[in-house]
């Protein structure tokens, strides 16, 4: 029989296990997820302002955190921005300034991920979907820095099943192993459930699990059952990408769901990000963005960008410019890392930024290169400089839509502009392989004042 005294020693006694359990719960390391799209107009959700499709999950995970109205990535094609996301430092720094070109160039290998970063802090890590840093054994996600890897190691494939007689870098992988496709998967939804299977087995250590969507890059592919939600939608190209974003809603909502149910949703930061504009190609929407994918006008490199963390951001828009750089240095920062080992970083912690903590502007300057088309931010001004192209300069805060060259009536800041990015390219090293002939012209051609719109783009030689 338990006496007073020692029933009065045992209620103390679980008081103080309450205490270091809700103790240790507030200091435990958070885990990191990075939900990131592909090819997605900017325009293309309903947080951002489509009319015609369906984002409802989407929509309900950004109204929980905090919407960056001016958030960039580090590139306007596929694989240099993930190379810039991935490492948190200007690609041009190491030479992957342009999408891959060739089956043994991607990623240099004396460029640490954030995986590799996060499993020296105790993180378990997990790549899932479109990899496109390079196919060899030495580039494989396990290779730098993963504990796991289900996806593909190219650009694109298709979403539907296909044969895989024929092994390549767009097979489907667990790890390094083939995975045999003989069932009728919808690619979307397969790296959903793999995200999924990968959440509900971590109990003991923080995971940082990246998902790297191909939705909604080409090819154009939807269910049926998809596109029967946009029977409104009379273009059949955009009707095929309101399914295919309906999908990716799913996604999205299936692994916020998976986080709530194990418990985990109010210790996990969420990052949901496109890797570039919208494309020429996909139907996509820009909204009040000028140009597309593949240039440096804002509709190519200014992206929809959310950070959730459940109790420890509220709900807000946030209308300073912020960067796909910023993510590395951010999660590392929680994740414990010192600031003398984050030193080569080009981003930043953004976190006191979002909380209201810092008033200040988290990037007085952002840079961007890709072969012959460069351009730089500097407060509310924005220069795009192109080989054979006289430099071209907006006031973004104003004029959005880049409609309005004020290079003639500013010179000086023009030049201010320009030796900004001088002494930034200065430090920067020369690209490891190149682009074909026929993607520098066009980097070139859209740039040019008169092309205005998807329709001039695609048109462009």
């Amino acid at each position: 029989m338990i006496t007073i005294y020692g029933m009065r020693y045992l209620i103390t006694f679980f008081i103080i296990i309450q205490s270091f359990l809700v103790n240790y719960a507030c200091f435990a390391k958070p885990n990191i997820v990075i939900l990131f799209a592909d090819d997605a107009g900017y325009m293309d959700f309903g947080f951002t302002g489509t009319d015609d499709l369906q984002t409802p999950r989407i929509d309900q995970f950004a109204t929980e955190g905090v919407i960056c109205t001016q958030g960039y990535v580090t590139a306007s094609v596929c694989s240099p921005s993930r190379a810039g996301l991935l490492t948190g430092r200007y690609q041009q720094r190491f030479g992957h300034e342009t999408n891959l070109r060739g089956k043994d160039v991607g990623l240099p290998l004396t460029e640490r991920t954030m995986a590799n970063r996060l499993g020296e802090l105790g993180y378990t890590t997990c790549a899932i979907g479109k990899w496109h840093l390079g196919g060899s054994y030495e580039q494989h996600p396990l290779s730098r820095g993963f504990d796991a890897f289900h996806g593909f190691l190219l650009g694109s494939r298709t979403y539907f099943s296909k044969p895989n007689n024929n092994v390549t870098q767009q097979s489907l992988m667990h790890n390094r192993v083939i995975v045999p496709e003989d069932d009728n998967r919808y690619l979307t939804d397969w790296m959903a459930t793999k995200a999924n299977e990968f959440i509900k087995i971590q109990t003991n250590q923080p995971f940082f699990l990246y998902v790297a969507f191909n939705a909604v890059h080409t090819p154009m592919q939807a269910t049926p059952e998809d596109l029967s939600h946009f029977s409104e939608i009379e273009d059949s190209k955009r009707k095929k990408l309101a399914g295919m974003t309906l999908a990716l809603d799913r996604a999205v909502g299936s692994i916020m769901d998976t986080l709530k149910e194990q418990g985990l949703d109010e210790n996990t930061i969420v990052f949901f990000l496109n890797d570039n504009g919208g494309a020429t190609i996909n139907a996509s929407n820009n909204g009040p963005l000028r140009g597309m994918k593949g240039s440096k006008w804002e509709g190519g490199i200014r992206v929809p960008y959310v950070v959730r963390w459940k109790n420890n951001l509220m709900p807000s828009l946030y209308n300073k410019p912020v960067s796909s750089l910023d993510i590395a240095a951010t999660s590392l920062t929680l994740a414990g890392d010192t600031a003398e080992s984050m030193d080569d970083l080009d981003g930043i912690n953004i976190l006191p930024f979002l909380t209201g903590e810092e008033k200040g502007i988290p990037h007085d300057i952002l840079y961007w290169r890709r072969g012959p088309a460069g351009a730089v931010r500097s407060g509310e001004w924005k220069l795009i400089r192109v080989d054979e192209q006289p430099p071209l300069l907006f006031n973004v805060i104003d004029d959005i839509g880049e409609t309005n060259n004020l290079a003639e009536s500013n010179p000086e800041k023009v030049e201010e502009l320009l030796s900004y990015y001088a002494t930034w390219e200065s430090k920067m090293t020369e690209p490891l392989w190149v682009a074909k002939k026929i993607w520098t012209d066009r980097q070139i051609a859209k740039h040019k004042m008169d092309v205005i719109g998807r329709d001039a783009e695609r048109k462009i030689p």
